[in-house]
């Protein structure tokens, strides 16, 4: 049974779609939370091959860990990418990230 909750494969399915859902969110969209937001799920999907490479692999509690690191890790992320899209739209009264490209200038 290719999706049974308790394979290997079922998890590592699942987080290629939430990666493959995030990468299409991040090189689609022009709305910069909708960016951030992508790349939230492709660390989620990190997060549960992480977790699923733990359990199914060794045992331990190595993957778990690993998770935690990366959930902390999101969550300066955001607070970071919050910020920068605030000052963008302080900026440009818009937050589409191509309105960002004109900074180069």
């Amino acid at each position: 049974m290719p999706f049974a909750p308790d394979q290997l494969s079922s998890y590592l399915i699942i987080g290629a779609i939430l990666f493959c859902l995030g990468l299409f969110t991040v090189l689609t969209r022009r709305n910069a939370i909708s960016v951030l937001m992508g790349v939230e799920l492709i660390l989620n999907s990190a997060n549960i091959n992480y977790v699923a490479f733990s359990h199914f692999g060794s045992g331990n509690s190595d993957g778990q860990l690993y998770a935690i690191f990366v959930i902390m890790l999101a969550a300066a992320e955001a607070a970071v990418g919050l910020a920068i899209v605030l000052a963008i739209f302080q900026l440009f009264h818009t937050i589409d990230v191509e309105a960002a490209e004109t900074m180069r200038d």
